[in-house]
């Protein structure tokens, strides 16, 4: 994208979301980026720091996962994809165009899935979104994917950022690390980030011309 906003440090971060939540209504930011690059740091320290802000202190921001749209294990095995989990045609794209559709009209809590890293499984139920929210931070890897369930998504966004991280040797430690605290042995974790999670980063990247803002890896160093 030609002039593409880039948003280099964390005031910068929050000036934007406030701006977004001050066009009225509920809205919705979108965070994409690569596995590994930041996305789910940076929405809850987005939606933390807020929250805390709040004049009135009662908490008005919600982070929605896309993550909870994975599909179960019992479905990816029935599908023949057990061994690319995490590819986006391992997501209900469609059921998480549906929430983030509703997301922005209710007037009821709403309750989105979560995904439990330990079990490695979606789990219903699990996050809700009040009628005071004003806005929700939702994060995943494709929001930018130029494909139908995708796009549905996208049309549901007020706003698609794009989380870097210039440094592609830290974000594959993370998520070799990542795969191993949660119980892969190392050799598998490094063989599951070179062999799926790569793949996937290259065609994440590809889409990140098609944000409406980039974030920098500064806006989101601890």
């Amino acid at each position: 994208m030609v002039g593409q906003l880039v948003l280099r440090d964390l005031d910068a971060v929050l000036a934007r979301a406030r701006s977004v939540a001050e066009r009225g209504g509920r809205r919705i930011i979108g965070i994409a980026g690569s596995p590994g690059a930041g996305k789910t740091t940076l929405a809850v320290m987005l939606v933390r720091t807020l929250n805390e802000a709040s004049p009135d202190g009662r908490p008005w921001v919600s982070h929605v996962p896309m993550d909870g749209y994975h599909l179960a294990d019992v479905e990816l095995a029935r599908l023949g994809r057990s061994d690319r989990k995490g590819a986006p045609d391992t997501f209900d794209a469609d059921g998480y165009a549906a929430l983030l559709e509703r997301i922005r009209t209710a007037q009821e809590t709403v309750y989105a899935p979560a995904f439990d890293r330990e079990i490695e499984q979606p789990v219903a139920g699990a996050i809700p979104v009040p009628p005071e929210c004003r806005l929700v931070v939702t994060e995943g890897n494709y929001l930018l994917v130029d494909e139908p369930g995708w796009r549905r998504a996208r049309a549901a966004l007020d706003e698609v950022w794009f989380c870097d991280l210039e440094d592609d040797g830290t974000r594959r430690q993370r998520l070799v690390e990542r795969h191993v605290r949660f119980g892969k042995p190392r050799p598998q974790a490094e063989a599951w980030v070179s062999e799926v999670d790569e793949p996937n980063a290259v065609a994440i990247a590809a889409t990140a011309p098609a944000a409406d803002v980039r974030v920098a890896a500064a806006a989101i160093a601890p």
